[in-house]
């Protein structure tokens, strides 16, 4: 059977549970993600993110087909939108895109991208995936305090708590997988609070036992996560204390080391 390719050609695209407006915002795709296109119908295509493995549908109008090769060598882009606002792009016709922090910047050269034909001039400094030893995880966190969560959310305007950890890391140039419960099966466990560095991975689980949060710490006693916002709370070996609320918001299940 033939295959189907596709980069996101919008600044934000919401990837749904079903091919229905109406139905839920699983996540998202922001410009630049590749897709594996699975199935299609008059206006939803079933699609499958080539960076995490999501599934969702979305309007095949936010998508622009792309050819295998294409596909293939946006595994590799090494270019992104920065945690910086005011990340502007223009296409041929002057029509600005606002994109957010983690966008891809597909076969990037000399100021401009593209997408199959369409070339788009980038009117900022791309981010250089970094490697291993310069790698900023709790700046690039703290840039996205105070964003407003979002069910299924990656972006400037709205984020859930694994949208958030995921893009933090992906402009380190570390690859997570979408959901808490999938982050929580990646890296390597830390066994004790105090032997927490800023950076490692916390996990929440609820009554029974199923891995339903995630944030990144600051250091062994605070961390930052999206509940309500992305905000900094404390933590010890309950989980997570919302002074607001005067109470234990999340209990921690395990804390994962993924640099």
């Amino acid at each position: 059977m033939e295959q189907y390719y596709g980069i996101c050609r919008v600044a934000v695209a919401p990837l749904r549970s079903e091919p229905s407006d109406r139905a839920e915002i699983a996540s998202q795709l922001l410009f630049g993600d590749h897709v594996e296109i699975l199935q299609r119908n008059e206006k939803w295509w079933q699609v499958r993110n080539a960076f995490d493995g999501y599934e969702g549908w979305l309007d095949f109008k936010q998508l622009t087909e792309v050819s295998l090769e294409e596909f293939v060598s946006n595994h590799s882009c090494k270019y992104l939108a920065p945690a910086e606002i005011g990340n502007v792009i223009t296409d041929e016709q002057g029509s600005k895109y606002y994109i957010s922090p983690g966008s891809n910047l597909p076969s990037f050269n000399n100021g401009y991208c593209s997408i199959g034909t369409e070339k788009y001039k980038v009117l900022f400094s791309p981010t250089v995936v970094p490697p291993s030893d310069q790698i900023d995880v709790i700046n690039t966190a703290l840039f996205f305090q105070n964003v407003p969560y979002l069910w299924g959310g990656k972006n400037l305007f709205g984020m859930d708590c694994s949208g958030f950890v995921q893009i933090v890391f992906k402009l380190n140039g570390i690859q997570l997988n979408r959901d808490a419960w999938q982050q929580a099966e990646q890296g390597t466990t830390v066994d004790f609070l105090p032997e927490v560095k800023p950076g490692d991975v916390a996990f929440f689980d609820n009554e029974d036992g199923r891995i339903i949060h995630v944030g990144i710490m600051l250091n062994a006693t605070d961390i930052i996560h999206a509940s309500g916002k992305v905000r900094i709370d404390p933590m010890d070996n309950q989980g997570i204390y919302n002074a607001e609320l005067g109470r234990y918001s999340h209990k921690l299940r395990i804390i994962k080391r993924l640099t």
